[in-house]
């Protein structure tokens, strides 16, 4: 089967809610893109985060955007639960700087630093005053 990949405007929602519940305000949502990609032969991989080349911003004269690629045949069986904990996991790899680069698995993107993510996402109103306040960046 040949790979399909299409934009896909509910996990874009979910994406930028996400953001928004986690008061990520660096995070500029116009600059990050869902995509759902079906076809895939991978047994393992959920999601993965792509960016466009320094060149290509540079000869676009555009700043970088990060596409958030769904792996449909892997991603659609997960709970809610663990779709939220991929997103999440998937943020985590863009920097503050948005400038096309990645941070990485360690030290940045870990089981552990997800699940405290989740478990803030989860709270009752955990929002963009208490992340400024109270220093809850990841």
């Amino acid at each position: 089967m040949q790979m399909e990949y299409t934009r896909d405007h509910q996990i874009q929602s979910r994406l930028e809610h996400i953001i928004d519940r986690l008061g990520l305000r660096w995070l500029e949502k116009s600059r990050i893109v869902a995509i759902r990609s079906r076809g895939s032969c991978s047994r393992r991989t959920l999601a993965r985060v792509h960016t466009i080349s320094k060149v290509v911003q540079t000869g676009l004269g555009m700043q970088a955007h990060y596409f958030i690629e769904i792996i449909s045949e892997n991603f659609d069986r997960l709970s809610e639960e663990e779709k939220t904990k991929t997103l999440i996991h998937e943020l985590m790899h863009i920097p503050k700087t948005m400038g096309g680069g990645f941070r990485h698995h360690r030290p940045y993107v870990t089981r552990k630093a997800v699940e405290k993510m989740y478990e803030r996402y989860k709270s009752p109103g955990i929002g963009w005053f208490q992340t400024l306040s109270g220093g809850h960046e990841f």
